[in-house]
């Protein structure tokens, strides 16, 4: 993979104009040693507001002026001032983030910036995950790739406070002027070569009462940090298998607890056969009766495994009892939005695209641990909504929330999943129910079958085209209803969305808050419609863009035949803005947009915009029969993608490093969604039972040249990054897949009603046995 920096494209309509070094205002919080925290208003981060004559040629959308991240931003500034920055006695600088990290590099990024403006180096600050924290209410919630944006200028602003208090104590003790003292890799530098480690400053640099002072942060000329690629902190404990997730967490007496789930999507428990019996089975501790099935805790894993699958459960019957993928699309399609362009003012084009069901899996299946008393309750899990969490375990365990400590523990991925935490509150009702502590773990099969998944939706697009424009495009997007997450982070909104069209008027926010067509189409709107069918569901990665953008970036290349223009010449004449035409003309020229292919081989474009950024993607895909019919036991290869050119404008840069890996991996999920995997609904439940028969993008079908650029940018501020690199990537895939095979697919992934190229698992018992001799299982 190569990495290319460009020129930022003319600093025009949709960049921010960069931020002077204007002062900002921090809080010297009362304690033995120096602690620092941030204060932030609007116009601190963006300056007074500046009137502006200029006329947009169409109407704007939401998310041009403001979008998701500015309402995550708005929402965490009264609490601000409580993430804070510690200097400890041994010199150590540290901070408890906020947030949850599942590898997308927050903790890495979060190193860097404050490295930055402290001038240390990125191993001498500790950053580790807070505890749940009510008090910060909405400002402990890791979504909507907004991190780094909404805690960027927060960290400088504690960080730049410590760094002055440091060098203020530091001048003091060196009887020097301040202005002449640096500070430089844990030290204060004084003239003369004398120096003094800021563990020895922190008592005298602390404050003995809370009191605001400005401060002034590093001018952007003099990083030397942040912008700089840096490899995760964590890497070498990742590959080394060092690195503790929650099941590697060793709590005392928390043994392996396993479910017994119904053969049905949320089947519940009626009656249970055989308890004594299975309760007297090798291991076994305690088996007992909970709200989603039937909870075995063992001495081990496989004896837990082992009891399950004894187990003579009859059940009641799930919430889609009967449904099966054709009948769930017929509801779906009955509750589509009538477009508001009737058809036949100008030349009308209509298409309608079927997303089928897909899971939402990461590669570290949930789990949790949980200790839970009469007195007390102590979770420990990787949940991205800590706070909400510690109220719906209140509930569960029937404690007051201060009595109920949540720990937040890094986890193996996410893509939105651990936005939910429904190991945690399982593992709560089993320790409450069995009075002992227990280690949580779904199976893979409890995951593809029983898990969160990307709900089932519908496209549907119209243009109206005239003699050199467009004169209207509209979209309809109709889904099962897609839980965005439970609540904005805390408990009060996490119970309003459980509330009768709750979760309807919070998934319609977020749509309007992220849903842009970036093109001058004329009369442009799009809106969502969701469907209630009881299926568990999630925010998974990107939400609704990867499907919106699929379905639009197909018409816009059927815009463009139809107009008799060039894809790439079209989009260009017809984006709105220079970022978007500056990643779009980036790609054109890497990808060498427009060059020979053989028969069955093509390229396609994608172009998305979203979280402050702008992308756009390049695909080359070889659709030839002899790779298509590639043999793959029990596997599925199809169409390949050989080639991706990827580029991005996120704004300022933290780590180009991680960056460009948040682009491949979402690259990989693209490839995914559009030709291979989803999971298939049959009489009530989900075929798949592992990632064996789930095909996420495997090693045979990711593409040998995959090229991200970053496009420079002089916005003040970082973008959203974390879900940055699917939808574009989706669009140029399907595309290209078009232009190789002159067929446009009427559903994504394409694969999805070929033959099952494997044995189905059967649903009783519940967990397929795993092989005995994995060497007969590998490829």
């Amino acid at each position: 993979m190569a990495h290319h920096r460009l020129a930022s494209p003319p600093a025009e309509d949709g960049l921010r104009k960069p931020v002077g070094r204007r002062r900002f205002l921090g809080y010297l919080i009362a304690a033995p040693t120096l602690v620092v925290a941030a204060e932030l208003t609007r116009n601190q981060i963006f300056g007074a507001p500046e009137a502006s004559a200029a006329a947009l040629p169409s109407v704007p959308q939401t998310p041009e002026a403001y979008d998701l991240l500015d309402a995550l931003r708005d929402a965490m500034r009264p609490t601000a001032n409580l993430i804070r920055i510690e200097v400890g006695r041994d010199g150590t600088v540290s901070f408890a983030l906020p947030r949850s990290d599942n590898g997308q590099g927050i903790v890495t990024s979060t190193q860097m910036i404050i490295a930055e403006e402290m001038d240390l180096d990125v191993d001498q600050v500790r950053v580790t995950l807070a505890d749940a924290r009510p008090e910060l209410l909405f400002n402990q919630i890791t979504g909507g790739s907004s991190t780094t944006f909404t805690t960027y200028t927060p960290i400088r602003v504690a960080a730049a406070l410590a760094r002055g208090r440091l060098l203020e104590a530091g001048a003091q003790l060196l009887a020097q002027d301040v202005r002449t003292v640096t500070s430089r890799k844990g030290l204060v530098l004084g003239a003369g070569g004398r120096s003094i480690p800021f563990g020895e400053l922190a008592e005298k640099a602390a404050s003995d009462t809370t009191r605001q002072v400005e401060v002034t942060l590093k001018a952007r000329e003099k990083f030397s940090v942040i912008g700089k690629p840096h490899n995760k902190t964590d890497a070498r404990d990742i590959v080394t298998g060092r690195k503790v997730f929650a099941t590697d967490l060793q709590i005392p007496d928390a043994l392996p607890t396993v479910i017994c789930r119904a053969p049905d999507l949320n089947g519940t428990p009626d009656d249970v056969d055989n308890l004594d019996d299975v309760r007297s089975m090798p291991g076994v501790t305690d088996v007992e009766v909970v709200s989603t099935g039937v909870a075995v805790r063992a001495r081990t894993f496989g004896q837990a495994i082992d009891a399950v699958n004894a187990l003579q459960v009859s059940w009641n019957r799930g919430t889609v009892a009967g449904e099966d993928d054709e009948s769930i699309l017929r509801r779906v399609r009955a509750a589509e939005l009538p477009m508001a362009v009737p058809a036949g003012v100008g030349r009308t084009i209509d298409r309608a695209f079927t997303f089928w069901t897909a899971s939402n899996s990461s590669l570290e299946t949930n789990c949790a641990l949980a200790d839970v008393r009469s007195d007390r309750a102590e979770i420990w899990g990787p949940m991205k909504n800590p706070i909400a969490a510690q109220g719906d375990i209140a509930k569960i365990v029937d404690l007051p929330i201060s009595k109920v400590t949540v720990h937040v523990t890094q986890g193996g991925g996410s893509f939105g999943r651990k936005l939910f935490y429904d190991a945690a509150l399982e593992a709560a009702e089993c320790s409450k129910v069995f009075g002992k502590p227990v280690k949580l773990m779904w199976t893979r099969a409890d995951d593809s079958r029983q898990g969160r998944v990307h709900p089932m939706s519908t496209s549907r697009v119209r243009a109206q085209v005239g003699a050199d424009a467009v004169l209207s495009y509209e979209q309809r997007h109709t889904s099962v209803a897609t839980q965005i997450n439970p609540g904005l982070g805390e408990p009060v909104t996490a119970a309003a969305v459980k509330a009768p069209l709750g979760n309807l008027t919070l998934s319609e926010s977020i749509f309007e808050l992220t849903q842009v067509t970036p093109y001058e189409f004329g009369v442009s709107t799009r809106l969502l419609n969701e469907v209630d069918m009881r299926f568990n569901t999630s925010a998974m990665r990107n939400i609704y863009s990867p499907n919106v953008a699929t379905a639009r970036e197909l018409m816009v290349d059927e815009l463009a035949a139809a107009m008799g223009k060039d894809p790439y010449e079209f989009r260009r004449e017809f984006l709105r803005g220079a970022r978007l035409r500056g990643v779009l003309d980036a790609v054109a020229k890497e990808g060498r947009w427009g060059r020979s292919m053989k028969k069955g081989t093509a390229q396609g474009l994608g172009v998305h915009t979203e979280y402050k950024a702008a992308t756009a993607a390049l695909v080359e895909i070889d659709c030839r029969p002899e790779t298509v019919d590639r043999p793959i036991r029990e596997g599925v290869t199809g169409p390949r993608v050989t080639r991706v050119t990827f580029a991005v404008d996120v704004g300022l840069v933290v780590n180009p490093r991680g960056l460009e890996a948040q682009m491949m991996g979402g690259i990989s999920d693209a490839i995914a969604l559009i030709l291979t995997s989803s999971l298939h609904l049959t009489d009530g439940h989900f075929v798949e039972a592992s990632w064996d028969n789930y095909f996420y993008t495997r090693q045979w079908n990711t593409p040998p040249e995959l090229n991200v650029v970053i496009v420079e940018s002089d916005a003040p501020e970082p973008g959203g990054a974390g879900e940055l690199g699917l939808s574009a990537a989706c669009g140029a895939i399907a595309n290209a897949y078009v232009r190789a095979t002159g067929i446009v697919p009427e559903y994504f992934p394409i694969n999805h009603k070929d033959p099952f190229p494997f044995e189905p698992k059967p649903t009783v018992p519940p967990i397929p046995e795993s092989p005995t001799d994995g060497l007969d299982f590998t490829y």
